[in-house]
């Protein structure tokens, strides 16, 4: 029997892998043990075994079809771990490529995954672009705030599909700065 399944999404630097982090460590003080999965290293580690790239930062610019090949693999992958466990999967709802927005949970992904929940973390294009410029361990496109906030539109529209498509609920859960433990604490009583 498969166990509870949400899937955490934003644009990058929006925030949502800290979250996710820091919400599994407050639900683990409570008895309550998800595992958490991100999507992008399933299928980087994936990419990376048939020798397709050598960082995660090279996946967006393969070709789609070799992205949708890597995403399902990942999605069958990340359902069978949700037969042992509640899972959390920290993902991207689409990925911007150069030629376009690519469905991060198309649907092959999505029968695979069958979600209960979809979350879409957000918060304003000025703070994504100051976190992002701030952030020395990625080697990111550099993006304007407009371009950063059609990005977060696109996701909403796709998280929307999704929820269509699976039945599952979608939850946007707002990551302002200085508002970090508000965003877990709304985080945490979706996963509950």
């Amino acid at each position: 029997m498969k166990n509870r399944l949400v899937v955490v999404t934003g644009v990058p630097g929006v925030g949502g892998t800290t979250i996710t982090q820091k919400a599994m460590e407050k639900l683990k003080e409570e008895g309550i043990n998800y595992k958490m999965v991100n999507f992008g290293t399933v299928m980087f580690e994936v990419a990376k075994s048939e020798n397709l790239v050598e960082n995660r930062d090279q996946m967006r610019k393969l070709d789609p079809d070799t992205q949708k090949r890597i995403q399902k693999m990942a999605g069958r992958k990340i359902a069978e771990m949700a037969m042992d466990s509640p899972v959390a999967v920290d993902t991207h709802s689409t990925v911007k490529t150069p030629k376009g927005y690519l469905p991060g949970l198309p649907k092959w992904v999505l029968d695979e995954l069958n979600p209960d929940t979809i979350v879409v973390v957000e918060t304003t294009g000025d703070e994504i672009l100051m976190r992002r410029l701030g952030d020395e361990t990625r080697n990111r496109d550099l993006e304007m705030t407009n371009s950063i906030e059609e990005h977060q539109f696109m996701n909403r529209c796709a998280a929307m599909a999704y929820g269509v498509l699976t039945g599952a609920t979608v939850k946007i859960v707002k990551n302002k700065d200085k508002l970090l433990d508000d965003a877990i604490e709304e985080l945490i009583s979706v996963l509950k």
